[in-house]
């Protein structure tokens, strides 16, 4: 399960990684301006909105590396703390962005909000995605040193 576990975390962390990059326009009390805004909202738009069925593919992805955690503690594949807490990070870190994050980035990728709202959301996405790159790279730590 680990392999499973392993990979799912992969292809999470790259995920985070392209969200990150559009993300970083809005460090700042001020930021983003309004092309960074335009980038921002471009972007989330292609991955909320138009990237169907793709954008359906990092949910699934989710699931499965929870399931593969499930799995993993139930056969006792792992030392029990290493699946606990990797489970935990998972579940907290994919939890936030199935309830939060992805629809504050349909709204973004909506370009319907005004322009200060627009501005918050981004915020709001890159907060959440720096919340959730620590978790997702602990866990991957975890699998990789200390699961067989």
């Amino acid at each position: 399960m680990t392999a499973f576990v392993a990979a799912g975390c992969g292809f999470l962390l790259a995920v985070l990684w392209f969200d990150l990059m559009f993300d970083v326009q809005a460090r700042g009390a001020n930021a983003p301006d309004e092309e960074g805004l335009v980038s921002i909202a471009t972007y989330y738009r292609r991955v909320t909105l138009q990237a169907r069925p793709m954008n359906r593919l990092v949910a699934l992805v989710m699931l499965g590396t929870i399931a593969s955690l499930v799995a993993q503690l139930v056969a006792g594949d792992a030392p029990r703390w290493a699946s606990i807490v990797s489970l935990a990070l998972v579940v907290v870190a994919c939890g936030l962005a199935l309830g939060h994050t992805f629809a504050n980035g349909a709204r973004l990728g909506g370009g319907r909000q005004p322009p200060e709202r627009q501005r918050r959301l981004a915020k709001l996405m890159l907060r959440d995605h720096l919340l959730c790159l620590p978790a997702i790279a602990a866990v991957l730590v975890i699998q990789l040193a200390f699961a067989p």
